[in-house]
């Protein structure tokens, strides 16, 4: 009797989500726990494994589909039951050919694929046909018939070993011999007369979440930006001299958001009101700091959340964000990873940024950005001297923080980022 796949819980409040891709097709042999089919959430991609060991039946939806908890998606047919459909078992059932036709009828029915992979033509890689084509994300798909790589001849190292576009890129990169302009053969252009063609692509559950989010929070927050900057002179002088220290006894790189997020933690605890948020008419103040760290995942900007951070070592904070940073990577973030958060550090600065404006995150009420190192001209003493110097961006809603506290809060980051010492005696 087939079994059903269902739509496992979501997380709390996620009630529906959007089939992503399917990983296996009807036909396909399937073990138990091994992922058949990926689903965007508004938060996350989320793979969907199978009940138990056999072959992938029936998909009841299909790409694109909004699905709701519980809802069955496809059916897994016992294997055995499957049998009937199986090439190897009908070959040995069909008669034998005549002696007279053995040889022709081995040469007709012989299969492209069962040539050695050296003697298939190198056009074949480049034209978007790869030999066995593993289970792609969309975007890791799009990056393999753009750069004509055949993923097949590539080792992934995401999740259970599946592509990522770092992959890809890699790959493509050490592929010095394909044409760097050759176009996508399975693009679907607007205009395919035009000179200037066109391409629609529909936007994820998870972009179109963010893009709703960001706009909820234009439209709902009285957004203000305040500015200062930071000297890192003390910050990198420590990260120097303690970083083979501390990864030697911790097992993790000393980073700069370590400090960012102790030195945040301690002026949280002074402006209660930054860690704090607004609902309905009534103020809600958390005793705790849980920090949601912005990185970048294929598919968009994700913050998951480090739970109190307040109570957190520096390597406790910077295990935790290299966890997040490699689940984000691969994908594999879940919804609880991400659930929360009062307030955010965004570090625009590993990209180049100069200066920025962050939006918040809804419903915290204030997000710290990050930005470049860069050596500049400071007076230091009434003497003009280079230091590394960093500006720093606190965007808040102005409804909950005042102007005097956005601007001190900002001002004791800064404090104990020039002066570390002030972290540890909680000054």
């Amino acid at each position: 009797m087939p079994s059903e796949v269902k739509v496992p819980a979501l997380g709390e409040s996620v009630a529906e989500a959007t089939i992503g891709e399917w990983l296996k097709k009807p036909g396909d042999a399937v073990k138990q726990d091994e992922p058949i089919a990926s689903l965007e959430t508004d938060k996350v991609a989320i793979e969907v494994p199978s009940p138990v060991n056999g072959v992938m039946g029936d998909q009841i939806a299909a790409v694109g589909d909004t699905v709701a908890v519980g809802a069955v998606i496809a059916r897994i047919e016992d294997a055995t039951s499957a049998a009937g459909n199986d090439p190897i078992k009908e070959r040995e059932a069909a008669p034998v050919a005549p002696a007279s036709d053995s040889a022709a009828a081995k040469d007709a029915e012989a299969p492209e694929a069962a040539k050695p992979l050296d003697a298939q033509p190198a056009a074949s890689v480049r034209s978007g046909q790869p030999t066995e084509m593993p289970a792609l994300s969309p975007a890791v798909r799009r990056l393999v018939l753009e750069h004509g790589i055949d993923p097949a001849r590539v080792k992934g190292t995401g999740k259970d070993g599946r592509l990522t576009r770092e992959d890809v890129l890699e790959a493509a990169k050490q592929q010095g011999d394909a044409p760097a302009n050759e176009p996508a053969q399975t693009a679907k252009p607007i205009a395919q007369s035009s000179d200037r063609p066109e391409e629609r692509v529909k936007m994820t559950r998870l972009r179109q979440t963010i893009a709703r989010r960001l706009k909820e929070a234009q439209d709902t927050a009285a957004l203000l930006t305040t500015f200062n900057d930071v000297d890192m002179t003390a910050v990198i002088a420590a990260r120097t001299r303690y970083k083979d220290l501390f990864e030697k006894k911790h097992n993790v790189r000393l980073g700069f958001m370590g400090f960012f997020t102790k030195a945040a933690c301690l002026a949280l605890k002074d402006i209660p009101n930054v860690n704090a948020r607004i609902d309905g008419d009534e103020i809600v103040y958390h005793n705790y700091v849980d920090v949601s760290v912005a990185v970048s995942a294929p598919n968009g900007l994700v913050v998951p959340v480090i739970r109190n951070a307040e109570a957190l070592s520096f390597a406790g904070i910077e295990k935790a964000i290299g966890e997040f940073g490699a689940k984000a990577k691969a994908g594999t973030l879940t919804i609880d990873d991400m659930a929360g958060g009062t307030f955010t550090i965004s570090n625009g600065g590993v990209f180049g940024s100069l200066m920025s404006t962050p939006i918040i995150n809804p419903p915290q009420s204030a997000v710290l950005g990050l930005h470049r190192i860069e050596d500049r001209a400071v007076v230091v003493d009434g003497q003009v001297v280079v230091r590394p110097m960093m500006y720093l961006a606190l965007s808040y809603d102005h409804r909950l923080v005042d102007g005097r506290e956005a601007v001190t809060f900002l001002k004791t980051i800064k404090e104990a980022i020039e002066d570390p010492t002030r972290m540890l005696i909680d000054l």
